[in-house]
């Protein structure tokens, strides 16, 4: 099996005997790898006065955790080490960390909410159950497997992340999740109204169209099969009376989708209070959406449906009101079609009617 270098051994590695010592062939944690690139770059690097000559490569941070496949620890030895290793530990400060800002942001209450972080092939971090998620800290997560058997963690986990692991288990890019009850995408949830399509360019590129689950007891087996199956298709589920949970390839991604998720709900709330039929994109135009989200490694599975198909809001109210394509004006679409025979035929019994009342 190909070595693994971690962010520590990389760190020795590069001290030792610089880029030229790692091995081609090794396995990078991506905070080695970044460790890594930043060392050959910083070795290319021309010495000068000017500013400009320290300036380092422009970088999109990527917190995707990665591993080999068949690498997970199996002995209770390495189960607590790969626990407590520097990459493990790191997701689970950033896990303390989006809890508190899911807190902060309102979008739980008492013990509301739950995180999760997929680490294997087999291995899920986990939020615990009754706590706070304003008031986590990296050693209150829990590292489990697929079935729910705990392995570290002080604290028990949640029973809900069966439902995070369902998703997890049909949908492969989805390598973490974030639960939670954001009230005004509840408020959806519990009216059971789906929000409207094509109405704001951000919500199209990074959520799509927001998918619906039916209620079922939250943490059964029975709701990991319906939001397990909402999940395939849709990296936003609304649960039927109970919330949110969204997913992503990291879990500031799943986060951030909860957050486009409830902003969307409340604009989308708000609009439809101001007495107004609301608007959409042209079908055309969410055409052109859809080719940005799979520039960006998001799967779409309306991407062959025809245009009238992506912008169809007729099953929400107060109503919604399509764009019209440019090349046909709002006059134009207003005319009717008239069919002869069918006005002969109304000519014919209007004139029946107005007989039958002369002779009456």
């Amino acid at each position: 099996m190909k070595q693994l270098i971690t962010a520590k051994e990389m760190q020795t590695l590069l001290a030792a005997k610089g880029p030229a010592g790692v091995p081609s062939d090794a396995m990078l944690t991506p905070q080695a790898r970044d460790l890594l690139n930043e060392s050959k770059r910083a070795g290319k690097r021309k010495p000068g006065p000017s500013v400009s000559a320290e300036y380092a490569e422009p970088i999109v941070p990527d917190y995707e955790f990665r591993w080999a496949p068949g690498s997970d620890p199996s002995t209770p030895a390495a189960l607590q080490a790969f626990y407590h290793s520097d990459e493990i530990r790191t997701l689970r400060e950033r896990m303390a960390d989006i809890g508190k800002r899911i807190w902060s942001k309102d979008y739980v209450d008492g013990n509301g909410g739950n995180l999760t972080i997929r680490v294997g092939d087999n291995l899920v971090l986990c939020t615990p159950t009754l706590i706070s998620k304003g008031f986590m800290t990296a050693d209150d997560m829990c590292l489990i497997d697929f079935d729910g058997k705990q392995y570290a963690g002080k604290r028990k986990r949640t029973s809900e992340a069966m439902t995070h692991m369902a998703i997890m288990k049909r949908q492969p890019k989805a390598k973490a999740c974030c639960h939670a009850p954001p009230p005004h995408a509840t408020a959806f949830a519990v009216a059971g109204v789906i929000p409207p399509t094509c109405m704001i360019p951000e919500a199209e590129v990074f959520l799509g169209q927001i998918g619906y689950a039916p209620y079922r007891t939250p943490g059964s087996p029975e709701n990991a099969e319906v939001v397990g199956e909402a999940g395939i298709e849709h990296q936003a589920v609304l649960m039927e009376n109970h919330g949110v949970i969204t997913w992503g390839k990291d879990i500031e991604d799943a986060y951030w989708k909860m957050e486009n998720t409830d902003a969307y709900c409340k604009t989308v709330w708000m609009a439809s209070q101001l007495g107004k039929p609301l608007k959409t994109i042209t079908g055309s135009q969410a055409k052109e959406l859809i080719g940005i989200r799979k520039q960006l490694g998001m799967d779409d599975y309306r991407e062959n449906w025809k245009e009238c198909e992506l912008c169809d809001n007729a099953d929400f109210r107060p109503g919604v009101v399509c764009a019209v394509p440019p090349h046909e004006t709002a006059s134009d679409a207003a005319q009717p079609e008239y069919n002869d025979e069918a006005e002969l035929l109304v000519q014919q019994i209007t004139n029946e009617i107005v007989k039958s009342l002369q002779n009456g």
